[in-house]
């Protein structure tokens, strides 16, 4: 079904997790956000662009809908006079939540094992596509 039919359905959360493409560029707009209920917040981890930002400051500012947790943004770093700074129903973080001084160590942890792993001729168990690999090293061969 169109996307469309799911945001009558919202009263509480609408989360966005998809990939930024020309079909989803600007595809939660005004008619989308007009059609959630007043008690709804729109949540969007995913890619900035994928949501209008001039109408959903728009339907924030008219308390069409509840609120808004944004952890990216169409422009980042979000310019110092967006409107989306201004209003309180907007929570908006910086798309870096992973970052931490742990995260770090666990980063390069993780990178210096692989490499350990792989220099004695073994594959690391958290490879994502298995099948490429091997063929990569089949050809090297």
């Amino acid at each position: 079904p169109p996307r469309s039919t799911l945001f009558p359905y919202t009263t509480l959360f609408r989360s966005i997790h998809c990939p930024l493409n020309a079909s989803t560029f600007h595809s939660i707009g005004a008619r989308e956000l007009g059609l959630m209920k007043p008690s709804a917040f729109l949540i969007n981890c995913a890619r900035g662009a994928i949501v209008d930002q001039a109408a959903l400051a728009a339907a924030l500012a008219a308390k069409q809908i509840a609120g808004a947790g944004l952890d990216v943004v169409e422009k980042e770093p979000l310019p110092a006079d967006d409107p989306l700074r201004g209003l309180a129903n907007a929570i908006i973080t910086p798309h870096a939540a992973h970052w931490s001084v742990e995260s770090s160590i666990e980063c390069r942890r993780t990178a210096i094992e692989h490499v350990i792993t792989f220099l004695n001729g073994k594959i690391p168990a958290d490879v994502v596509n298995r099948a490429v690999l091997e063929r990569g090293l089949r050809k090297s061969e």
